[in-house]
């Protein structure tokens, strides 16, 4: 029998999650056989005035609640007016927003959980020089506020999470989803040595490419990225060229893995030479596709048979007409979420749903029985 549940459930969606969060209200209602009239979701608004300043405001007593609120603070395509400009709103915007509904609860929920899939300013992790450091005063100001803990996706580099050692933080993968994706849209993937590699495309990402190699039992290979620090380009050291360090890829399906697509350049990059080095066909696993460059680059290398299929998760945004691309496959996360939350909320552990390594052996099984019977 499943425990009591902590304090009643609230579920909050920030501006430009409204879908989501009704995909995930939908999931808590069946499980709790709800009525259709009924609701988890809390309407929470965050107008502005003409100057472009907000406010946070809940139509709804918080008090004794156990709150939920789930951000994409990557969503540009939700805008307001401003001296009477419609203005995107960026990252900060939405960050801002989530403070003044902390805000306007005003302390009265007994406890509050923040869901934002990709970390505000997660790249700006760690200091290098005289440099801020965002992602981490960004933790504290939550549990400043009265956060108790953070769930986030993927994260650039979870050791942020030391900035607040005494509060939750919980960083998830949507390992069981990609593979359960791929199985379903690439039928024929054969899971083994001898047919499938995991290729890391920088250091950064081997902590993924080794987890998926273990569980699946397949080799790895990696690239390193060789930059050039001397100079400088939208914020980053330019890349010069990548180094590949791994086994024999002829005839081989490869996947590669990385925790976002920004311009796609550096991923396109790898797997062009992954084809030259002989791969068969190269599928790429990203949980947050931002594509800030368009997809031209993606479109030309599909149709160059460099690429078969670019899974990414709808935990942010999705650039218009990505879900058309023949090269891309959504990966749904709400029913995930919602597990996570559904979970919570009756105070149990969450560590299966952190490391689904049964239910990833249980469908590889599954697919491997299918393919030796046809």
């Amino acid at each position: 029998m499943k425990d009591a549940q902590f304090a009643e459930l609230s579920v909050i969606g920030m501006k430009g999650c409204e879908a989501f969060a009704q995909q995930v209200d939908n999931y808590l209602k069946e499980w709790r056989r709800h009525t259709s009239e009924d609701t988890y979701l809390v309407e929470a608004l965050c107008p502005r005035f003409g100057t472009g300043e907000g406010k946070g405001l809940i139509h709804h007593s918080m008090r004794g609640q156990d709150v939920y609120i789930i951000c994409d603070v990557f969503n540009y395509g939700v805008t307001y007016r401003m001296y009477g400009q419609t203005v995107p709103m960026s990252p900060d915007d939405h960050y801002a927003d989530l403070k003044r509904i902390i805000a306007a609860i005003a302390g009265k929920a007994r406890r509050i959980t923040v869901i934002m899939p990709m970390l505000y300013e997660g790249r700006q992790h760690k200091r290098s020089t005289r440099e801020s450091l965002d992602c981490a005063i960004m933790l504290q100001e939550l549990v400043a506020m009265g956060v108790t803990n953070l769930i986030t996706f993927d994260a650039h580099d979870p050791r942020v999470s030391n900035a607040i050692p005494l509060s939750g933080f919980d960083n998830v993968r949507p390992s069981y989803q990609m593979i359960k994706a791929l199985i379903k849209n690439v039928p024929d993937i054969v899971i083994d040595k001898e047919n499938l590699m995991m290729i890391s495309p920088d250091e950064g990402a081997m902590s993924r490419c080794m987890y998926y190699s273990s569980v699946l039992g397949i080799d790895i290979g990696m690239f390193y990225k060789r930059r050039n620090y001397s100079v400088i380009i939208n914020g980053k050291n330019p890349i010069e060229a990548h180094e590949y360090l791994g086994q024999d890829l002829t005839g081989k399906d490869v996947i590669v893995v990385d925790d976002m697509i920004s311009s796609g350049e550096s991923m396109l990059d790898v797997c062009s030479q992954l084809k030259e080095r002989g791969a068969k066909r190269i599928f790429a696993f990203s949980t947050f596709g931002l594509f800030t460059d368009g997809f031209e680059k993606f479109d030309k290398a599909y149709n160059d048979g460099i690429i078969s299929k670019v899974f990414t998760t709808n935990l942010v945004y999705s650039r218009p007409g990505l879900k058309e691309k023949p090269w891309h496959v959504e990966v749904n996360m709400c029913k995930y979420v919602s597990y996570i939350i559904d979970t919570l909320n009756h105070d149990a552990t969450i560590s299966e749903l952190l490391d689904p390594v049964k239910r990833i052996n249980k469908i590889v099984a599954k697919h491997r029985s299918e393919m030796e019977t046809k």
